[in-house]
Formats: structure tokens, C-alpha cells, sequence
């Protein structure tokens, strides 16, 4: 598929700020007020001072009629439940408005909302449009109250168009072309009911039930001959016509063009993700702070399991045994945080698609912001581990075992990005996960030494792709090396021969402070690929929402508005529009067809 975007008659890229695009299913972040939400989205796209952004802020809980629930938390707590669908709607709708867009993208602003909701929503962006923003909408069903307040509406099928005119000017043609809507029946239900192919399975069922039952003459009507009959009656009516003359004219004369607006920088969105990070963490209990509990229960079990070693040459087996189910269990329980990932993951390709914010500055707020609640995690759990097990009594070996399991908890974080970002479903990130942390439990060197591990697949490349390893023999010899073990009255050995029939380690001093290194650039590297999967993955699938597009699906083929479809639609609007000298409220109703998608830089449009 490909179109042309044309903004005031003149060819055109939608500069950064003048447009803006609100999803079916918003992710929003639960553990903020809506005042927050909206501010920290500010932060984010807006540059200038920060009274000037909360002024902006104001301004949107205003337009979108939220000023009960500004102080409101979006997802609720234990004692407060939160939004409701339609107050929800309003917010991901307030977001896009902190820029100020002058055209507004909204695929279903009715979704799943009772009709008291519909009609508040509705209401809202008819004042909205009032105050200069021109609105650009899908709707898949309206009651009556909400199909009057529409200013023009386009109905598709199968990517053609049916109608593109005043609201009411579609009675008419539905009149002219053979199907009048019935008395007592919404005219947007009649609309939906004639274009709509998938009735033709409720006409056959009612066929079989008529004879018996009573008559259903009321929806017994052909679609098929209903979206012919409309296709044809439109393309020969006078509003076709009027209409590619005013996209004719409005291509010749150019306007005002739409000028970029700016945007926060680099430094400023990572700060911000970073603080919102914080924020978040600290205020959702199952993020950081259940884990923190599971840690603390499953060290006060190994402790107490494995205490009282001692430190005489028969312990050193079982303390080896003690390392390695501390730093395995650790690594596993680690997936409680799937669930968090996954959510930071969807609100970043939310943000992405309105280019909000950007894969770097995702993970780098994201690896800043969770740097305190892992460090706390590591040295709790290590100080009690050390001190219940009863190891070396020696401050910089402690600090040392702090430093390795921190690297192991960043290293791990960075692992669960990773495979979050591959299915982006809890399930199979789970049991993916839970396979590799028991492949790489085995291939640790603890059941059987590495130098005598199969070498095709267990030692190369499991062995070396283990971050368990790697923490384990830090830790082994930052215990063992240096130490002495008497044998008899008159002979001793040192910790690494002592140990060396158990678990595999270097005898070089400085080979501990590798095994550090080689973790920091595991989580390093995880997060790079993290960094790949988005900026190249993820974000295909956001961006590559062009303007005047439709996705194809597989019952038809559709054409970019502007191209083979007439171009009756959005491009007239955009023509017409978009300098705001007047500011209708655009709809368009379609029963299956998605709503056209956008994109910053839309040179060509292409299906997913």
C-alpha cells in the first residue's frame, strides 16, 4: 500500500507535535495519580521550564473533564479502587494533548464503554473540537445521542468507500440507493447493519428459525448487495464528486505549513524515566518488594540449613553446595518480576509510537531506576546469607560477595529483558526463563566439574554462557583463596587444593575480580540486544503505523486513503483542516476495517 500525505496543499512529512495518536488499549501506569501521569508525560515531550508544562497539564485535565480525578491513583490501592474505562480513555486522550497536536488520531474512543460513558467521552471531544483541534476517529457502534453529535462520517467495507459527507447527508444516500433506515432503529446501527458481512451468518440461521418462530424480515437483507449497491450509488453521486473537486483545489492552493515543535532532550527524558522508575518501583509492592521478601525467606532457609558449617577441610563440599543454591534459588526467584517487565515494556511501546521516548532512554531510566531496589536485594540477602553460613570474618571478602551477587541480580534483570522482549506474554517468558536457569544450573560446574563436563554443548557454549558460573567461582574464591586448612598436626593445603576435587576454580588471585568483569559485561550485553530487539524489533511494530494506511486482513485488501481508494477521507481533511481555520469532529464507521495508522516520516505506506 502506499499515499501521500498533504497538509495544507502542500506535500508533506507530519512534523514532530502536530499530530497526535491514541490506541485502541492504552497502557497506562497504575501506580500514579492522573495528575503525575500527566505530568511526567509532559516532561517527556515537552521542552521549556517546568511551570510552563504543568500549566499544559492543567490545561488537558480541563479539556478531558478530569479535574474530580486529578489526584486520583490511574490503577487504585487496597483501599481505593481506581479509574473506570471511560475515565481511563480520557487520560491515554489527556496524554496526547500535553503536546497540543493539531490533529488528533483516536482508534475507538468507545471501546468497551457503557453508553453513559460514550455519551461523557463523546461530549468531551465535541467541546474539544470547538477549542481547535480537529479529531479523526473509528467507531464501531454509536446510540443515537452519540451518532448526533458527529460532524462527518465515512463508512468502509472491504477498504472501499460507501458514503464521506455530513452526518446527515448519509440518510440520503442509504435512501437513494434502496435502503431507507427503518422507523424506531439507530441510524448508525442501520449504517453498520447494511455493510457489515459478518450478519450474513445471523440471516442464515434465521432462515432456519423463521418458519417456526415467527417472522425476521427485519435482518433479513443481503450485505453483499447492500455494499455493491452503496459503492455504486456513491461513486455516481454528487458528493463524490464535490468531494475529489475540493481535494483538487485544496492540492493546488498551499496554506500555512505545519512547523515541528519542540522536543525534551536526551538527558532530560532518561531523568525523568529514571525519577517515574523510582517512583513506580517504590510504590508497587509486586515489583521490587515481593522479591525483596522471597529473597529475605529463602536466605533465612538456606541459613538456617546450611549454619554451623565451621571452617574445617570436611566443610568445604557443603559449603561449596551452600554458594551454589544461594546463587541459583536467587537467579530463579528473580521471575516474580516478569509481570513488572512485561507492563514497563508495553507503557514504553505506547510512548515509543508518539515518539515519547526511545529505546535508549527506556533502558537507560529503566537500568537507573532499578539500580537501588537490586542493591538493596543484594546486600540484605548477602549479609545474611555471610553471616548465617558462617563464612570468612573479613570486611572486604564481604563487600566483595555484595558487589558479585549484585552483579549476578543485574545480570539476571537484564536476561528477563531479554526474553520479556522476545514474547511479550507472561506464560512463555516465564517457562522460558525457568528452562534456561535449570540448563544453566546444570551446566554450573557444582553437579559435575567443569573440566569434566561433555564438550560439545555443555562446555561450549553452556559453561561460558552461564552467569552462574561465573558468580559462583567469584565467590568460591574470594572464600578459598588466600585460606590454609591443617592436615594432621604437621601438614596443610591451601583453599584451592582443598577445594579443587569439588568445584573448578582459578589458583590467580586477581581471577575473582574477571569473574566481576565478565558479569558487568553480561549485563551489559543483554541490555544491548534488549536495545536491538526495540529500536529494530518492537518498534516495527509501532512505527510502522503510517498515515492513511490500513492493516490488511484476511478477508480483504485495502488501499491507502489517497491512492486506488477514493480519496474522499482523510486526505480532504488534512487539505481542509488542518490550519485550523475551523475544526470539525471527524468520525468513521466501519465494521472490521483498523483505523489508518501514523507515522512521523510517512513517505510510503506498507501493510504488516
Amino acid at each position: 500500500m502506499y499515499g501521500e500525505v498533504f497538509v495544507n496543499g502542500s506535500k508533506s512529512h507530519m512534523p514532530y507535535g502536530s499530530y497526535g495518536y491514541v490506541e485502541r488499549e492504552t497502557e497506562l501506569i497504575g501506580s500514579l495519580t492522573v495528575r503525575e501521569f500527566l505530568y511526567y508525560s509532559a516532561l517527556l515531550q515537552l521542552p521549556g521550564f517546568l511551570f510552563q508544562k504543568r500549566g499544559v497539564v492543567e490545561d488537558a485535565i480541563q479539556a478531558m473533564s478530569l479535574s474530580d480525578y486529578a489526584n486520583k491513583l490511574i490503577g487504585g490501592h487496597c483501599y481505593m479502587k481506581g479509574l473506570r474505562s471511560g475515565e481511563r480513555r480520557r487520560v491515554s486522550i489527556a496524554r496526547e494533548l500535553v503536546m497540543r497536536p493539531h490533529i488528533l488520531f483516536i482508534d475507538e474512543p468507545l471501546y468497551h464503554l457503557d453508553s453513559v460513558s460514550a455519551l461523557l467521552m463523546m461530549v468531551t471531544l465535541k467541546k474539544l473540537a470547538s477549542m481547535g483541534c480537529t479529531l479523526v476517529f473509528t467507531i464501531y457502534q454509536s446510540s443515537t445521542e452519540v451518532f448526533g453529535l458527529f460532524d462527518r462520517i465515512c463508512l468502509l467495507s472491504n477498504g472501499n468507500t460507501l458514503f464521506f459527507g455530513e452526518t446527515l447527508a448519509c440518510l440520503q444516500h442509504f435512501s437513494n440507493a434502496g435502503f431507507p433506515c427503518p422507523i424506531m432503529q439507530s441510524p448508525s446501527d442501520h449504517f453498520l447493519r447494511a455493510i457489515n458481512t459478518d450478519f450474513d451468518r445471523i440471516i442464515a440461521m434465521c432462515k432456519n428459525w423463521q418458519d417456526d418462530n415467527g417472522d425476521f424480515s427485519a435482518v433479513n437483507m443481503d450485505t453483499a448487495v447492500a455494499i455493491r449497491t452503496l459503492e455504486a450509488t456513491y461513486k455516481s453521486s454528487e458528493d463524490a464528486a464535490s468531494v475529489e473537486t475540493m481535494i483538487f483545489k485544496l492540492t493546488e492552493r498551499e496554506g500555512t505549513q505545519l512547523k515541528s515543535k519542540g522536543k525534551a532532550g536526551a538527558a532530560t527524558r532518561v531523568a525523568v524515566l529514571t525519577w517515574r522508575s523510582l517512583l513506580v518501583m517504590s510504590r508497587e509492592w509486586k515489583y521490587y518488594w515481593l522479591r525483596l521478601i522471597l529473597y529475605m525467606i529463602l536466605t533465612l532457609c538456606i541459613g538456617t540449613l546450611y549454619s554451623g558449617l565451621g571452617h574445617s577441610l570436611s566443610s568445604v563440599a557443603t559449603r561449596v553446595s551452600a554458594v551454589f543454591v544461594f546463587v541459583s534459588f536467587a537467579s530463579l526467584l528473580g521471575i516474580a518480576g516478569i509481570p513488572s517487565l512485561l507492563k514497563e515494556i508495553k507503557i514504553y511501546g505506547s510512548e515509543a509510537s508518539n515518539q515519547h521516548s526511545g529505546a535508549f532512554v527506556f533502558l537507560l531510566g529503566q537500568f537507573l531506576g532499578s539500580i537501588p531496589f537490586l542493591f538493596l536485594m543484594s546486600i540484605s540477602s548477602s549479609l545474611v546469607f555471610y553471616f548465617m553460613v558462617g563464612l570468612r570474618d573479613d570486611f572486604s571478602l564481604l563487600m566483595y560477595f555484595v558487589l558479585n551477587f549484585f552483579m549476578c541480580l543485574l545480570v539476571n534483570e537484564g536476561l528477563m529483558l531479554f526474553i520479556a522482549c522476545l514474547w511479550r506474554d507472561v506464560y512463555w517468558t516465564t517457562l522460558t526463563l525457568i528452562s534456561l536457569h535449570v540448563i544453566m544450573m546444570l551446566s554450573a560446574g557444582h553437579f559435575r566439574i567443569r573440566n569434566a563436563l561433555p564438550k560439545p554443548v555443555w562446555t561450549y557454549p553452556l559453561a561460558y554462557i552461564s552467569f552462574h558460573t561465573y558468580s559462583i567461582e567469584g565467590l568460591l574464591e574470594n572464600e578459598y583463596l588466600g585460606e590454609v586448612f591443617a592436615v594432621g598436626e604437621v601438614r596443610s593445603i591451601s583453599g584451592y587444593e582443598a577445594i579443587r576435587g569439588d568445584y573448578q576454580i582459578s589458583p590467580d588471585t586477581s581471577s575473582k575480580w574477571r569473574n566481576m568483569l565478565v558479569l558487568l559485561a553480561m549485563a551489559f550485553g543483554y541490555r544491548l540486544i534488549v536495545y536491538v530487539l526495540l529500536r529494530f524489533g518492537l518498534n516495527k511494530n509501532v512505527s510502522a503505523r503510517l498515515l492513511l494506511c490500513h492493516r490488511k486482513n484476511n478477508s480483504s485488501s485495502v488501499e491507502a486513503a489517497g491512492a486506488d481508494v477514493q480519496p474522499s477521507s482523510l486526505v480532504s481533511e488534512f487539505h481542509e483542516r488542518s490550519g485550523l481555520i475551523d475544526a470539525p469532529l471527524v468520525t468513521y464507521v466501519s465494521p472490521y476495517i483498523p483505523f489508518p495508522s501514523i507515522h512521523p516520516n510517512p513517505k510510503h505506506c506498507r501493510s504488516k
